[in-house]
C-alpha cells in the first residue's frame, strides 16, 4: 500500500479498533494466477494467550467456498474504516490562489499473513456464538446461537469451514481531511 508517512498510523491499538469497528474484511487471496477477493467478518483476537505478536484473524465460510482449500497462501486482508469526498470548497482557496484539489479521505488497516484451515465444530461453535454475540449485543433482544434448534446448528456448522490468519504484518493509513490553511 503506497502510504506517505503522515497518513502511515502505527499504533496497533488504533489499527486494532478499526477492525473491532468494521470487520467486514476483504480477504485477498491467489486462484489461478489471479487475485480474487471474499468479503468475510472477522474476529481479531490479540494477547499473549494467542501465541502471535500481531494477533490472529478468524472467519468462517461455506463448506463450497473454494477459499478454504487455498489454505497455506500469503494472503491480505482489508479493513475499511470511516470515508468520504471532500471537495475543494471546503479548502481556504483565497489562500491556495485557487490551486487546489478535491481528494477522498478514509482508515483503512492491510493485514498480511498465511491462511490456514480449521476444520473442527467445537472450534466453529465458538467462533459464530462469538461474532453472532458481539453483532447481537446492540439489539432490545438479542438471538443467540442457542436459540436454534441444536439440530439445525449442527448441520449448519457442518457446512462451513474456519479460517485463521496469523497476522505477520499489520499497516494503516488514515489519510485525513486537509486542515484549513491560516
Amino acid at each position: 500500500m503506497y502510504c506517505p508517512a503522515r497518513f502511515a498510523q502505527t499504533d496497533p491499538a488504533a489499527l486494532h479498533a478499526l477492525i473491532a469497528a468494521h470487520p467486514l474484511g476483504m480477504l485477498v487471496t491467489s486462484h489461478d494466477g489471479l487475485p480474487d477477493a471474499d468479503h468475510l467478518p472477522f474476529e481479531l483476537v490479540t494477547g499473549q494467550d494467542t501465541g502471535a505478536v500481531h494477533g490472529i484473524l478468524r472467519a468462517h465460510v461455506a463448506r463450497g467456498n473454494p477459499v478454504w482449500r487455498r489454505a497455506g497462501q500469503r494472503v491480505l486482508a482489508v479493513f475499511g474504516g470511516p470515508s468520504g469526498y471532500v471537495t475543494p470548497d471546503r479548502i481556504e482557496k483565497a489562500e491556495t490562489g485557487g490551486k487546489v484539489v478535491p481528494t477522498w479521505v478514509y482508515d483503512v488497516v492491510h493485514v498480511h499473513g498465511v491462511l490456514r484451515t480449521v476444520d473442527d465444530a467445537a472450534w466453529l461453535r465458538a467462533l459464530v456464538t462469538r461474532q453472532t454475540g458481539r453483532q447481537e449485543a446492540m439489539q432490545p433482544d438479542p438471538w443467540s446461537v442457542d436459540d436454534a434448534p441444536p439440530a439445525y446448528t449442527a448441520a449448519l456448522l457442518k457446512a462451513i469451514v474456519g479460517i485463521e490468519i496469523v497476522v505477520e504484518r499489520i499497516e494503516g493509513k488514515w489519510k485525513r481531511e486537509p486542515e484549513p490553511r491560516k
